[in-house]
């Protein structure tokens, strides 16, 4: 009977024998992407620098374009190549489109109410869905023609004023496209309400890192640098200047039934969608919110962050300015105003936005994205839970795919089919997958339609006849890439 005993117990004797072998042998088996040396509870967090892109650009270039890091203890794959962003954008996109949940975005969009931030899943499907068919459809984005036009007209007007003067071009332009984004989201704009401070202060805390999500036991860390007090402040004030926004819109709506004989603005739409109530996921008020917040900070901040480093590049080169001047005046024909109607034949105009959006992404390091699964990724396992951080910024600088990276030269896409619009994945100011901003629609009509009036109506130029290449191009790190000193010009009128 003993006999018996030791042979029933010997597979079970034999089974916790294997399991630890099983285990370090698939532990030895695997294959990480290369990673920098890392501190101890820290990781690698020190090494993101004052501006991550740059710095992380310089750690891939030693470790290559698949580089895993650890923040604290959260792994964080950094993706600095086209052929590695295909794999995350096409090959794996569904592996990737979640978003990790970090504590700064869940407290200024309400907890992931928001479609940017939201994790993968049903809520994000059904939010990103109202944004694509309600809000920024190409017959709604059209719809909105006149305002982007009248705010132009506004805008040429008010530089004809400065003329003869210096004048800050950088507040002009970010000035018309909170107006744009305030007429079109919101029905009106909101002179009485200060939205650059605001708005600067909401990029800052995206752009910046919070010590507790990598670190969950130091999160005190962020409660004594002040920043989870920041992060509260700035999102109880958009709370509160939004619900007044919503409540205005209910009070004037009241008794009013809603059709196609009123101009809608973003939040009566909104707002006619959680009355029909045909969505599979109560449609609360913060859910408006968090869409309305996402169309304001990427439509108002990304948009005058493109048009101001392209008027940049045009006051540096000079010579890259005329030979513009030269296209739209030929296609305007005497007319005083470029319409949206020009467009389809500026050629050049197109390439310099094209050109400005490589050397200067909206987004330099894109949203980053979460695993939710193990997935072989070019010979490297990645595991599930790893954080994706693609740096759009440095795989626009990638000598391998462009000549002169560092040069602003629009004739390189003259003669080229590569497109922002997620298909080339060397070029990825939008990002691409299912996750790729769903308002390039929205938001190429502003800057293409701005860029082509300032440029013909005025000569710009620097101050006191100050070299071009002067011009101070250097960059303020956040969630976007900010000019550092804003673009002081003068004006001469050219009609």
């Amino acid at each position: 009977m003993f006999l018996s005993f030791q042979l029933l117990l010997f597979p079970f004797i034999l089974l916790l024998l294997l399991i630890p072998f099983k285990w370090l042998s698939s532990k030895t088996h695997k294959n990480p992407p290369p990673s920098p040396r890392k501190f101890p509870i820290i990781g690698n967090l020190h090494q993101l620098g004052s501006n991550p892109p740059r710095s992380l650009q310089a750690l891939s270039q030693k470790h290559g374009p698949l580089m895993l890091l650890h923040l604290g203890n959260v792994p964080v794959l950094v993706v600095s190549s086209a052929e590695a962003a295909r794999e995350i954008f096409k090959t794996h996109d569904l592996i990737f489109s979640s978003r990790p949940q970090l504590s700064i975005p869940y407290k200024l969009t309400y907890g992931f109410k928001d479609i940017g931030f939201a994790p993968y899943g049903e809520y994000w499907r059904q939010v990103r869905s109202i944004a694509v068919l309600h809000l920024l459809s190409q017959k709604q984005v059209q719809s909105f023609r006149q305002v982007r036009e009248q705010e132009t007209i506004l805008l040429i007007n008010t530089i004809k004023e400065s003329c003869g003067s210096v004048f800050d071009l950088s507040e002009l332009v970010v000035s018309l496209t909170n107006n744009i984004i305030c007429r079109v989201a919101l029905g009106r704009t909101y002179k009485e309400f200060s939205f650059k401070d605001l708005l600067v202060r909401f990029q800052q805390l995206l752009g910046g890192t919070s010590v507790g999500s990598y670190i969950p036991w130091l999160s005190w860390v962020d409660w004594l640098c002040g920043l989870d007090r920041r992060t509260n402040k700035v999102a109880k004030e958009f709370d509160e200047f939004l619900e007044g926004v919503i409540e205005e819109h209910v009070n004037k709506n009241a008794g009013v039934d809603s059709g196609n004989d009123r101009c809608q603005d973003f939040v009566d739409i909104l707002l006619d969608v959680q009355k029909e109530n045909t969505i599979e996921f109560p449609f609360q008020r913060d859910t408006i919110k968090g869409i309305i917040l996402d169309v304001f900070i990427g439509g108002t901040d990304t948009t005058s962050t493109s048009i101001e480093w392209a008027l940049s590049e045009l006051v540096r080169h000079p010579e890259v300015m005329k030979e513009l001047q030269k296209e739209i005046t030929n296609i305007a024909q005497g007319r005083s105003m470029i319409t949206e109607d020009d467009m389809r034949e500026m050629h050049y105009l197109k390439a310099v936005l094209k050109e400005t959006l490589r050397l200067h992404p909206p987004v330099p390091l894109l949203i980053p994205r979460e695993s939710t699964q193990y997935v072989k990724l070019l010979g490297y396992d990645i595991e599930k839970g790893t954080q994706v951080m693609v740096n759009a910024w440095a795989i626009a600088r990638d000598l391998s795919i462009w000549e002169d990276p560092e040069k602003f030269k629009p004739e390189r896409f003259l003669e080229s089919s590569i497109d922002y619009k997620g298909l080339h994945f060397e070029f990825l100011p939008f990002g691409a997958g299912r996750r790729g901003c769903p308002g390039i629609q929205f938001s190429v009509p502003i800057n293409e339609l701005v860029l082509a009036n300032i440029v013909y109506n005025y000569d710009l130029a620097l101050p006191h006849e100050g070299r071009p290449e002067e011009l101070d191009m250097s960059e303020i790190s956040g969630l976007t890439f900010h000019k550092k000193s804003p673009l002081l010009v003068e004006a001469t009128p050219r009609l």
